[in-house]
């Protein structure tokens, strides 16, 4: 009589990344930053080191990544937007309210790991992450028969997760300072003007003479408009030196924004710096999957972009904006700085004083 033979079946996993905590746990960790704008995470090599570790402890099959993060009104931001154009990775953002509270996040990994688990998809999980919120979700992928592995990161001090999580998870892992410390620098802070630049030549000017027209984000933030300069102050400007010996971002807007408004825009709501910012490394990133890291170094060193391409940037970003850029002056030079900064940050290349 023959007999059937129980034929063990390889893993197949997905692993589950909570980047909020993954970010704030080795922020604390390896930098001391309590804010991401503090530092910057190399997303793709990290998540790349991630699936290559699971890989090494599961011996199986990888489903995807599912990388949960959040955003103002789920409005992803640039290095989100990278995260999402990675093969195999599927991203799910939450919104991020004003106390910087994540919001959605957890249904949002209960669903995904809930319904892999009904139907047969994995049978294993890794799950990132340290908040007791996502107890429910390792419960039900376990009444599905999935084994739910836990990966926390190493903390500063006692635990940074939560004693249930850790109980619940079939098997549990710190990953170490030395595992995550390569994926994650402090930010560069760009310098302040020495004296002598442009830009402190320009402030110069500007304190001792009638105060210029607001700018759009000046009025945007509540300042009162002022008046016209007079023709002195006018002339003080244009003999400001456009640019000092090195050529950078902030030299080139110090100069841009010394452009007097085109006549009828006083008083007009302007974009705010921060987005703009977020559509210039916007555009960069596109661009540069789009038409080739080689290509947009050709650009280099910058800051000054051909006409041409100029126009392109404009045009897309006017897209993004839903609304011209044509009247604000101040938005344009936000626009190009965030480009420039993406494109500097590609490349490794640190921004320069400007002197």
């Amino acid at each position: 009589m023959a007999t059937s033979e129980f034929v063990p079946q390889p893993a197949r996993y997905a692993v589950f990344v909570d980047a909020g905590y993954l970010y704030a746990a080795s922020g604390a960790l390896l930098l001391g930053c309590g804010s991401r704008r503090e530092y910057r995470v190399a997303a793709e090599k990290l998540i790349k080191l991630l699936t290559s570790h699971a890989d090494d402890q599961l011996l199986g099959e990888l489903l995807r990544v599912y990388w949960f993060d959040a955003a103002p009104k789920r409005q992803p931001t640039v290095d989100q937007r990278v995260i999402a154009n990675l093969p195999l990775v599927k991203l799910r953002l939450g919104n991020l309210n004003a106390q910087g509270q994540q919001k959605g996040v957890d249904a949002q990994l209960r669903a995904d790991l809930e319904a892999l688990a009904r139907h047969r998809a994995i049978t294993d999980a890794v799950l990132l992450a340290g908040d007791e919120d996502m107890l429910p979700a390792v419960e039900a992928a376990q009444r599905y028969g999935v084994r739910v592995h836990l990966w926390g990161v190493e903390p500063t001090h006692g635990s940074n997760q939560a004693e249930w999580l850790v109980w619940e998870s079939d098997t549990v892992e710190v990953l170490s300072a030395d595992f995550l410390r390569p994926y994650f620098t402090k930010a560069k802070v760009l310098p302040v003007p020495a004296p002598g630049t442009a830009a402190a030549a320009r402030d110069a000017a500007a304190a001792n003479h009638a105060s210029p027209v607001p700018s759009p984000a000046q009025v945007f933030a509540g300042r009162a408009p002022a008046v016209r300069p007079s023709p002195a102050a006018a002339t003080v400007r244009a003999t400001v030196p456009a640019t000092g010996p090195t050529v950078t971002p902030a030299t080139v807007a110090a100069t841009l924004n010394s452009t007097p408004l085109t006549p009828g825009t006083e008083g007009r709501l302007g974009p705010d710096r921060h987005h703009m910012l977020e559509i210039g490394e916007h555009v960069a990133q596109k661009w540069i999957f789009e038409r080739g890291r080689d290509n947009i170094r050709d650009l280099l060193p910058g800051p000054i972009l051909p006409p041409v391409i100029d126009k392109e940037l404009l045009i897309e970003a006017e897209k993004d904006l839903g609304s011209s850029l044509r009247p604000y002056q101040e938005a344009r030079t936000w626009l190009r700085d965030g480009f420039w900064e993406r494109v500097y940050r590609e490349f490794g290349i640190g921004v320069g004083k400007s002197d």
